[in-house]
């Protein structure tokens, strides 16, 4: 699902589906370019021991992610982001011979670069892609969240906070001012188009919208017209109705989405959480490594299983043989082992513990 390719378009195969699971539902935060963001305890998802994937421009100057993906052109973002060996990019194949912003370097000789293939096959039934609907390739919703809860579900991740991702794009001040100008007043969560619209049936004229620029559209420094924020807007309430109509599929297939951020479109439709609350949660499944001790480590030779564990014993399923490659992993000879009674026997043996004896003992 995942490659590498080299500027002659070689293609070098990179596994990392279900890397990342473990024994409980991989966390992951999602970090979306919203406002919200710059009102957050930011310091604790800094600080917390799970990842971060951010998507676009999304985290510049608050934090800094593990994994980023992006759909839209290379020319975008920042040269930082596929220099820096540290962060993983996930981007389509179809960018991999761009060159990187202010550089003469192709984005396939970027380091931790991984390439994909999308399908517009998918459906609500089919999100996250999985094996049994479309192997190998990213569902591609012309959007870059979609993309990134795909990816980051075939990465083994199952739980994810998604943080500054409003999905919407609420007046800024001057906009506000100007509806409150012809009486119109803002609805919470109503699309900017809307909005725009009904200040336009009470009077606005079309030079007085014009002149507006949305200058809180982010938590970084950018700004759109008006007529690009409504177009976004919308597309980011588009993607919502996606996600709200793929929960089922996503309940299947073991994908959690919480929304972490106040005012989001999300909340009517995914569980909603504080970010003290799931920092709360990842150092209950994780640990927290700012209240970690150091001083016995290396000389205390004590268990350390909890407390109050009843007794436990590895056993293998019943009837259950291993598979060749199983049965001779580390075998450097490779020999044919004989079946029935010598199998058992042979097991047997190797579960046989190992008892340490001294020589010298009876010298």
């Amino acid at each position: 699902m995942f490659y590498r390719l080299t500027t002659d378009g070689r293609k070098q195969s990179v596994d990392l589906r279900s890397f990342y699971a473990g024994p409980m539902s991989g966390v992951c935060w999602v970090v979306g370019g919203g406002p919200s963001l710059r009102e957050e305890s930011i310091e604790l998802v800094n600080d917390s021991p799970a990842p971060v994937f951010s998507m676009n421009l999304a985290g510049s100057g608050l934090i800094r992610p593990d994994f980023w993906t992006s759909y839209d052109p290379t020319a975008r973002f920042h040269r930082s982001i596929y220099l820096d060996a540290s962060v993983t990019k996930f981007v389509h194949r179809s960018r991999a011979m761009d060159l990187i912003p202010e550089t003469t370097f192709k984005v396939c000789d970027a380091p931790a670069t991984l390439f994909v293939d999308k399908s517009q096959e998918p459906g609500f039934t089919d999100f996250p892609t999985t094996t049994t609907t479309v192997d190998g390739d990213v569902a591609d919703w012309q959007d870059s969240l979609i993309q990134l809860i795909d990816i980051a579900y075939q990465l083994g991740f199952r739980k994810l906070f998604l943080v500054g991702c409003e999905m919407l794009i609420a007046p800024d001040a001057a906009l506000l001012k100007l509806g409150d100008d012809y009486g119109i007043a803002y609805q919470e969560k109503e699309l900017l188009g809307d909005f725009v619209k009904r200040c336009r049936e009470a009077g606005a004229t079309e030079a007085e919208l014009d002149d507006l620029t949305v200058t809180d559209q982010y938590h970084f420094d950018e700004a759109k017209p008006l007529r690009a924020a409504i177009q976004t807007d919308f597309h980011y309430f588009r993607v919502a109705q996606y996600l709200r109509l793929s929960r089922r599929a996503m309940s299947l297939a073991g994908l959690e989405l919480i929304s972490v951020t106040p005012g989001s479109r999300l909340n009517d439709s995914f569980p909603t959480m504080t970010v003290d609350a799931a920092v709360a949660h990842i150092h209950s499944q994780v640990g927290n490594p700012a209240a970690e001790q150091t001083r016995g480590r290396y000389t205390d030779d004590r268990s350390r299983t909890p407390a109050q564990i009843g007794p436990m014993r590895d056993f293998r399923p019943h009837f259950w043989k291993p598979s060749p490659q199983e049965d001779h992993a580390g075998d450097d000879n490779h020999q044919v082992k004989r079946k029935g009674a010598g199998d058992r026997l042979q097991n047997a043996l190797q579960n046989v513990p190992e008892v340490i004896v001294d020589l010298n003992e009876h010298a």
